[in-house]
């Protein structure tokens, strides 16, 4: 059997300062870091003590601080890669809202919703798609039972749907919504290689 424990990175400084997040290599605040904590515990009491367990994180600061708190939990070396990324934002990255608000040009409501460029020099969601897809065929390549997997509310969509095996081609109107600081249990059975979504988007270890 295999589980995978999908984390969103808590409060980082971009959320309390109004700005976009995408690339911005903001840190966690100190509420955050508390609530990488209480992540990691309640990791700690999900995966029962003798198993295998990996660790992969996104590289930005947020991200990669946050695996460093659950890493030490399990006594594990955060693998990081930019490939489970936030979207980039391009040059909305690190500004107010109010720049978004500027720059941004919503998608089509029919049409190729996938090759949309929300802002200048931004991502589209087939980049996006294609390089969170990439990496969690490899991370689902290695025979781990226990996964654990640390990323961002946009990227975090294409995390749940490269699980599900969603086509590409199929995700223009796909949004999971996650909560900062949520875990996501994802499981495939033995028996029938069904791939589960135990558990969408949890909060509750931050209420404790």
């Amino acid at each position: 059997m295999r589980t995978l424990h999908v984390v969103t990175h808590p409060q980082a400084t971009h959320h309390v300062e109004g700005r976009v997040g995408g690339w911005h290599d903001s840190d966690l605040t100190p509420a955050g870091v508390e609530a990488a904590g209480r992540i990691a515990e309640a990791l700690r009491a999900a995966v029962p003590s003798e198993s295998q367990v990996e660790l992969y994180s996104s590289d930005l600061q947020r991200t990669s601080q946050t695996a460093d708190v659950i890493g030490k939990r399990f006594g594990l070396e955060p693998v990081l890669d930019a490939r489970l990324r936030e979207s980039s934002f391009g040059e909305a990255e690190g500004h107010p809202q109010s720049r978004w608000d500027e720059l941004f040009t919503p998608p089509p409501v029919e049409g190729d919703r996938m090759g949309h460029f929300p802002v200048p020099g931004s991502e589209s969601r087939t980049q996006v798609a294609q390089r969170v897809y990439a990496i969690m065929d490899e991370i689902t390549r290695s025979p781990c039972e226990h996964q654990i997997i640390v990323t961002h509310g946009f990227a975090f969509t294409f995390v749940v749907a490269a699980w599900i095996r969603m086509p590409i081609e199929t995700l223009g109107y796909a949004l999971f919504k996650a909560r900062s600081g949520s875990i996501t249990t994802l499981h495939e059975d033995d028996r029938y290689r069904g791939r589960l979504v135990l558990r969408l988007a949890a909060t509750e270890h931050l209420d404790g």
